[in-house]
């Protein structure tokens, strides 16, 4: 169990080597298994989901007033404003808050946003940040400083980058027990990230694709509710294994058995939590496979439960293109999203005025929503903590680079 307060010790007493390595005392949680006596049975949950969280691409697809934002030339100069002095005052990218980022008159619209993230729709897109503008580090600087009004930032990577960035490293994507999907250019399948929100500021396009598609959690369980209740029966079982492709803290098991959907953890409630990633499904063949192997390969009903849940997310979803300058937030709880593959631009490519091109790049944040702060109450046992969930690998500190690496 990873403990998110870097010190047992009051702050006032915490050692000044750990207010540099973690300026806000607080350390990310980590994947962990869940509570197995916290995790509700099929028989408990619903037949049917109501509410804002079920919407269904139709919605907003021809409505776009209904979840995208272009930001307004005076909002632009607020944010402009924030970063240059938080620039100025040379402070640490991890020390960053709401307080060291005042947004006066933006800050409303950020936290009516909070809410629809957690409770409402799930999803929103931003418009017109001018990332071309801008160098690396001022756009970083903004979109974290937009982030502090959403949520704490937590690492995503065992090196503990709580600033990620999206984008093809020329990795292989089939070797997936070690590579992380994100760092090359192939088709991401729908999923949920570590985290409760994920943000994704687009400062480069590809050539062609690299498109984004997101689909309603809870859209996509009343369809195979009333489609193949099996699946979802399967899908609720805490019979699945998960791989943290090394990136585990000492002591730790390579993988984590759960399920992949979950009731929240109170009695009343009958909103429905996901948490998957299908090739953290699929690359387990080291441990699930052989005569050496420690846990049970994927059973045939579970096989069928994700060919069924791939094809209804796509069937549902809603598509959309980032250009430069879009910020996408998403809810992990309750909205799945995916990526379609893409081809980048070749190295040395040039525009039409004879300018270097860049490479597809977009910086992405993983948010806490922590149960204290109105978040979702999850059978996981740092339900509680500021900065639950993330990636944390022993005391690894929080880094925040401002290219991929």
């Amino acid at each position: 169990m990873a403990p998110s307060l870097v010190d047992t010790i009051s702050p006032s007493t915490q050692t000044t080597n750990s207010r540099i390595a973690f300026p806000d005392g607080l350390k990310t949680s980590g994947q962990h298994p869940p509570v197995y006596n916290a995790v509700r049975s099929y028989h408990e949950f619903p037949k049917k989901i109501v509410g804002p969280t079920v919407w269904k691409a139709a919605d907003y697809r021809d409505n776009p007033g209904r979840w995208i934002h272009h930001f307004t030339p005076e909002e632009v100069a607020e944010i402009n404003a924030a970063a240059n002095w938080f620039i100025a005052a040379d402070i640490p990218l991890t020390g960053i808050t709401k307080d060291l980022f005042p947004l006066p008159t933006l800050s409303s619209r950020m936290d009516i946003l909070r809410n629809e993230l957690i409770n409402g729709q799930g999803f929103w897109l931003f418009r017109g940040l001018p990332v071309q503008d801008w160098d690396l580090r001022k756009c970083a600087t903004a979109y974290m400083g937009l982030g502090t009004y959403l949520g704490y930032f937590v690492s995503q990577n065992g090196r503990g980058h709580v600033l990620g960035h999206v984008k093809d490293l020329g990795e292989d994507p089939t070797k997936t027990d070690r590579v992380r999907i994100y760092r090359t250019n192939a088709r991401q399948f729908f999923h949920t990230d570590g985290s409760d929100i994920v943000g994704l500021l687009c400062i480069a396009q590809s050539f062609s694709g690299g498109e984004s598609d997101i689909a309603s959690t809870h859209h996509v369980f009343n369809e195979l509710q009333k489609s193949h209740p099996d699946v979802v029966k399967t899908l609720a079982e805490p019979n699945w294994y998960l791989d943290r492709k090394g990136e585990v803290s000492e002591g730790e098991e390579q993988w984590i058995r759960g399920s992949i959907w979950y009731l929240e953890n109170d009695p009343k409630s009958q909103r429905v939590y996901a948490k998957f990633d299908p090739n953290n499904v699929t690359s387990l063949a080291r441990f699930n496979s052989g005569p050496n192997a420690v846990i049970p390969p994927l059973s045939e009903e579970q096989k069928y439960a994700m060919k069924v849940f791939e094809e209804t997310c796509a069937r549902v979803s809603l598509h959309m293109i980032l250009a430069p300058g879009d910020i996408q937030f998403v809810s992990n709880a309750h909205v799945f999203h995916s990526r379609t593959a893409y081809q980048d631009h070749p190295p040395g490519a040039v525009d039409e005025h004879g300018n270097p091109v860049k490479r597809r790049h977009l910086m992405r944040l993983w948010l806490s929503t922590p149960e204290s702060e109105g978040g979702w109450k999850l059978p996981f046992h740092d339900s509680e903590e500021k900065k639950r969930g993330g990636i944390q690998v022993n005391n690894t500190p929080p880094v925040c680079p401002l290219d991929a690496e």
